[in-house]
């Protein structure tokens, strides 16, 4: 009989993070239901979802903050407290507090000085974008300035794998520019980054690939091209000119109908079918037909039959 790989080479090789089969559940609600997921180290990811996903429970259980009820959840071939214990996990979490009368500098400083072996606190300031604000007390800056503060305290244990929540959440255009742009480069050293976002062109631009979560599962695993490939079709748009829009959904090749004021937002299978169709109502005025965006694929994916009108949305 072949003995099998010894648990240190099946830590070296293992993927920086897995989920077999993993659930959580609060009462009734499942919030992370059945997951099978593998990251590979050196990865980019972005998890995608609506608020109340599973998106914050998932990473709370990458993190080891809480337990999988059923399944299992591990980074580099161990428990998640392990990683976090050896400071190979950064995290940048959307629930934290300002910690009174403390500089910039000393937070830093003194998280580093946690970590066996933590980046150097002026590279991780500099990563961050807040070199300029070392001295600064943290319990007196700005919104995004307190957000690169976390970046930077994510940063400073030098962690293999880094999982940012919703990390631009309070950034300005400018600030979240920036913020990739460090991102990139700590990902380019070949660390595994995770993030939460609810940015579908954040998405896109900076991850290598994207999960959709929805109802506590991955609906969707791939890149954003190969997510507007799985929406199917095409949007054909025209003005509804008073015309009602319910009866819209059984025209040839219609999958999904959007209604926005007076203008129908029509997804479909077959594009060509469906405005014969509404030139046979004599419904084409404003007409535009256009492929596939990625907010249609994340519609698609996150809802078995999205409709939805402006009395609907006021209920």
């Amino acid at each position: 009989m072949t003995p099998g790989p010894t648990t240190a080479h099946r830590r070296i090789t293992a993927p920086a993070v897995s989920f077999s089969t993993a659930a959580k559940a609060y009462g009734a609600v499942r919030a992370v239901d059945g997951v099978d997921l593998e990251i590979a180290r050196g990865e980019t990811v972005a998890l995608l979802g609506r608020n109340g996903a599973g998106k914050s429970t998932a990473i709370a259980l990458l993190l080891g903050l809480c337990q999988p009820d059923t399944g299992t959840v591990e980074l580099f071939g161990g428990p998640p407290d392990e990683a976090v214990r050896a400071g190979r996990v950064g995290a940048m979490l959307q629930e934290a507090r300002a910690v009174p009368r403390v500089t910039v500098g000393e937070l830093v400083t003194f998280v580093a000085g946690r970590y066996p072996a933590p980046l150097p606190v002026p590279q991780a300031l500099e990563l961050a974008g807040i070199a300029h604000l070392t001295g600064r007390r943290v319990d007196r800056l700005s919104g995004g300035q307190t957000q690169r503060v976390r970046f930077a305290v994510a940063l400073a244990g030098n962690p293999d794998l880094l999982v940012l929540d919703e990390p631009t959440a309070a950034l300005d255009v400018e600030a979240r520019h920036t913020f990739w742009e460090s991102m990139r480069t700590y990902a380019r050293r070949g660390s595994t980054v995770l993030f939460s976002t609810h940015y579908l062109e954040e998405a896109e631009a900076h991850a290598d690939r994207i999960l959709v979560v929805d109802r506590g599962r991955i609906v969707a695993d791939g890149t954003g091209e190969e997510l507007r490939r799985s929406a199917g079709g095409s949007r054909v748009s025209f003005d509804l000119n008073g015309r009602p829009a319910a009866d819209l959904t059984l025209l040839p090749g219609v999958r999904a109908l959007d209604v926005r004021g007076d203008r129908a937002h029509l997804r479909t299978d077959d594009s060509d079918a469906t405005v014969i169709a509404l030139a046979e109502l004599g419904a084409i005025r404003g007409l535009e037909v256009a492929p596939a965006s990625l907010d249609d694929a994340f519609l698609a994916l996150t809802t078995t039959a999205y409709t939805r009108t402006e009395t609907e949305a006021a209920r």
